[in-house]
């Protein structure tokens, strides 16, 4: 055996006394560094961060209380109330995080003999929740014991799934008559339970407020003995949680669909933008808008809620609560739209539909009308109506249809001639005052197409006389030379899709096809059709693609200030509240023109079309001027009429049909308003014989400028300074509980 000399021995121990060294070295080093990395870290949280910190800890003590803070109120332009709060009694409930289902039954017990609740809204799981709490011992025999081992053998399930799979079979076992034995007594139990389990811990729920009795069709408010007996009791110790305060709901002075609906507390956030409200520190129970103007404007509506801080002990129960913000009411909006100008061009609309559906032939699929006016200069919408048919007891009744005004389309046939004639200029097809011949277009394998007052015949004639007398062929003929081509007898027609691109843009410029911008949500852009090469002679008639009746107004608008696309507002200001119900509150934002596009045409091309349009109203062969050639003031404007298709759901092919359009300004020289007016689907295309809207549009400017004239009178002898709140225009009132939802509203 060979053995190792003694000095290497004492060798190989050096070597690994020094790497041991080496090693505690590394060893302490690192633990050096990792002591400092942590001194490190918490000097940054303490010195950095601790003041984030204790900010966040606190707010685990806050909590954001909706105590009903008022909503802002609508006012129409001249300061009228359109939407206002009504004060109500209610019976509240807020839950702590400790409270118990069994503490809360107790409640709704005691509380079920102070007040009378609706039981309308209970649901058959409540009864079932009820009927298995209050008869725990047979609900446990309802499971046989085989069923019950069944499940709990289950090795897949977890022991709350055991638990979810045994109630579901208690429940299927629950028989109608079980359900159905509860007394009326009983039955309020359930309902005042139901809606004390529906609140959130430390969010006070409302148990009893003015409710919709379904039968008698009111409204069922708490009593004043109700309140007292309930706030007699308050201190009881069976009683906690339950409070009686002042609350509000929402009610309307207008029946104008567009300002609006607001969701109850028991709706609470809607489903669809619970998690957009939840991030916005919202509650799951406050009410919120949840359509057009109350839902376009609802953070500057909604206020600021009261924020308390609840002072917990060790188990989690408030032993106090303090203030640190009073909340604030919502600002408040005053309107563009005037509720006489509204309400008698509501009056015009209904009675001019009626009149039609009833004392026509051919209207079987007449169903709405619509009429939009604008400032042009603003973008204030000064009146928004939209009209729709139902039947009600066999008769025919009218419903508002307002947002139909921005959510639907249409073909609008000859009203879109000046947007036409202007692009073309603009394109360099024609120029101004250019001479076409009207004539028959004889496409190869089609039928001809011509103008309604020239059939057969050649009329040569120029733009401000197509525009007149509704050229179908002058606009024909642009088309033709927006594509690079001029029209030939009997030859097939092949326009490129630039020719598509070059009229739309043209026409976009001024509104038509593109959104409008108003501040209301839902808006429609209409259907743009396909680049079918003959479909572009229709595009040019307004024939082919779909505007909606508020595109139609924006349009007209942009002719009639010279060429300016202004974004329209059914908002002219933003206010404070009112200090003393009196007078309206301090202004904090006015809402001033926005120019969306200047039009590319020069002044001298939108002058020129502008004449054209006066023509139509006051030349001899103006199609509008029946109606308008008397007018004691200067107008412009443009008749329409398109060839459509209705379908609905109960039909297998489609019907021809026509609608009809017009436009116009007024007056002439400094215009103060533009108007649009829609009538779809007016009549079938064998039993159309005159287009009503001139009519209409008569009327329409008529009575808009007999109300600006007796207003006028009133304002000079009126000297008063701040602008005061006055009452509804009518008498009528929609309380929001009232209201029924429709499939069209957002």
């Amino acid at each position: 055996m060979r053995k190792i000399s003694k000095k290497r021995a004492q060798s190989i121990k050096a070597k690994q006394r020094k790497n041991i060294t080496f090693r505690m070295n590394i060893l302490f080093f690192s633990i050096f560094l990792l002591f400092t990395l942590l001194i490190l870290r918490l000097g940054y949280l303490q010195i950095v961060k601790g003041e984030e910190y204790v900010k966040k800890l606190e707010s685990t003590e806050e909590t954001s209380v909706n105590t009903s803070v008022p909503r802002g109120r609508l006012y129409d332009s001249e300061g009228r109330i359109l939407v206002d709060n009504k004060p109500q009694k209610v019976i509240t409930y807020t839950k702590m995080q400790t409270t118990k289902s069994e503490d809360m039954l107790e409640t709704a017990k005691k509380l079920s003999k102070l007040i009378e609740k609706d039981t309308d809204n209970i649901t058959k799981s409540d009864r079932q929740d009820y009927w298995l709490r209050e008869n725990a011992e047979e609900a446990k025999n309802l499971v046989t014991d085989k069923e019950r081992n069944k499940i709990e053998s289950n090795e897949e399930l977890t022991t709350s799934e055991k638990n979810r799979a045994i109630d579901r079979l208690q429940r299927s076992k629950l028989t109608e008559e079980q359900l159905n034995s509860f007394t009326p007594e009983e039955e309020e139990i359930i309902a005042i339970y139901r809606e004390m389990a529906a609140g959130y811990a430390l969010s006070p729920q409302i148990i009893k407020g003015d409710e919709m009795n379904k039968e008698e069709g009111d409204i069922k408010e708490v009593t004043a003995e109700e309140f007292a007996r309930v706030s007699e009791r308050l201190g009881d110790p069976d009683m906690v949680g339950v409070n009686t305060t002042t609350d509000w709901r929402r009610v309307k002075n207008s029946t104008l669909a567009v300002l609006g609906s607001v969701s109850s507390p028991k709706k609470g956030l809607p489903n669809e933008r619970l998690n957009y409200f939840l991030s916005r520190d919202y509650t799951r129970n406050d009410r919120v808008g949840t359509s057009y103007i109350e839902q376009q404007y609802e953070e500057i509506l909604q206020g600021q809620k009261t924020v308390v801080k609840n002072i917990t002990d060790g188990k989690g129960r408030v032993i106090d609560v303090s203030t640190i913000y009073d909340g604030k009411p919502g600002n408040e909006l005053v309107l563009t739209i005037d509720s006489q100008v509204q309400l008698e061009m509501e009056g015009i609309i209904e009675r001019q539909l009626l009149q039609m559906k009833n004392n026509n032939a051919g209207t079987d699929y007449l169903n709405s009308a619509f009429l939009v006016i604008l400032d042009p200069y603003t973008g204030d919408v000064l009146s928004l109506v939209g009209k729709r048919l139902v039947k009600e007891n066999g008769k025919w009744a009218v419903q508002d249809y307002a947002y139909g005004s921005f959510k639907t389309g249409y073909e609008l046939g000859s009203t879109v001639k000046p947007a036409t004639v202007l692009t073309a200029y603009r394109e360099n097809a024609i120029s101004v005052g250019d001479y076409m011949v009207d004539e028959p277009i004889r496409i190869k394998g089609s039928a001809p197409k011509s103008s309604v007052f020239n059939r057969g015949s050649r009329i040569r004639l120029n733009d401000l006389t197509a525009l007149e007398r509704s050229s179908n062929v002058y606009m024909f003929k642009i088309a033709y030379a927006l594509a690079g081509k001029t029209y030939q007898p009997n030859q097939p027609v092949n326009f490129g899709a630039d020719a598509f691109l070059k009229m739309r843009n043209g026409y976009a410029q001024f509104g038509l096809g593109v959104p409008t911008g108003i501040d209301l949500p839902g808006e429609s852009t209409g259907v743009i059709g396909k680049t079918e090469s003959g479909k572009l002679l229709d595009l040019s008639i307004g024939q082919y693609d779909t505007y909606t009746p508020l595109q139609l107004a924006q349009y007209t608008a942009t002719i009639a200030n010279g060429g300016k696309r202004i974004k329209p507002h059914v908002v002219k200001e933003i206010r404070e509240p009112s200090e003393d119900g009196v007078t309206l509150g301090k202004l904090v934002k006015e809402i001033k023109p926005t120019v969306l596009n200047v039009v590319d045409n020069s002044q001298e091309e939108i002058n020129h079309v502008r004449k054209g349009m006066q023509r139509v109203y006051f030349g001899k062969q103006g199609t509008g001027a029946r109606a308008f050639g008397n007018a004691p003031y200067t107008a412009a404007g443009k008749t329409g009429t398109a060839q459509s298709y209705y379908k609905d759901d109960t039909m297998k092919e489609s019907v021809r049909t026509v609608n009809l359009t017009h436009v116009g300004f007024a007056p002439y020289d400094n215009p103060e308003i533009a108007y649009a007016i829609v009538v779809p689907h007016a009549f079938t295309e064998s039993s159309y014989k005159t287009n009503y809207t001139s009519v209409m549009a008569r009327e329409v400017v008529d009575t808009y400028f007999n109300i600006q004239k007796k207003k006028s009178t009133l304002e000079n002898n009126d000297s008063t300074a701040t602008p005061p709140i006055k009452p509804a225009f009518t008498n009528d009132q929609i309380d929001e509980g009232e209201e029924t939802s429709t499939t069209d509203e957002q």
